[in-house]
């Protein structure tokens, strides 16, 4: 897990009102929007292996073992979020974060895509 809230904060704060949309082109990771070092970013992740096991049941079978579980992934952690943005500062709560998810060991290297939408 990787915390994009600064990048993401930079990115708008030139910016007036709108959206910040946050994708990930890639098959295998997701953006959350989560509170992190308090633990909840390691539950996340602890619950994703309990209900995505990197095993061999995965139909998906290129990889390493288990790799297929990545390609599910998405489907609990989508590639994509938006969050408001009012006078250059990004509308979170107290503790949310903009969180890169990817538990895919096979491709270390990962872009994010920022785009704004004036609103």
């Amino acid at each position: 897990m990787v915390d994009l809230t600064d990048e993401c904060a930079a990115f708008v704060r030139e910016e007036a009102d709108g959206l910040l949309h946050v994708f990930v082109p890639h098959a295998t990771a997701g953006v959350a929007v989560i509170e992190t070092g308090a633990g909840s970013d390691d539950d996340l992740l602890a619950q994703l292996d309990v209900l995505l096991p990197r095993d061999g049941r995965w139909r998906h079978r290129h990889g390493s073992p288990g790799h297929g579980r990545d390609h599910v992934l998405p489907a609990f952690v989508p590639p994509s979020t938006s969050i408001p943005v009012l006078g250059g500062r990004l509308q979170l709560g107290t503790w949310q974060r903009v969180c890169l998810v990817d538990t895919n060991t096979d491709n270390p290297e990962r872009q994010v895509r920022l785009s704004f939408l004036a609103g």
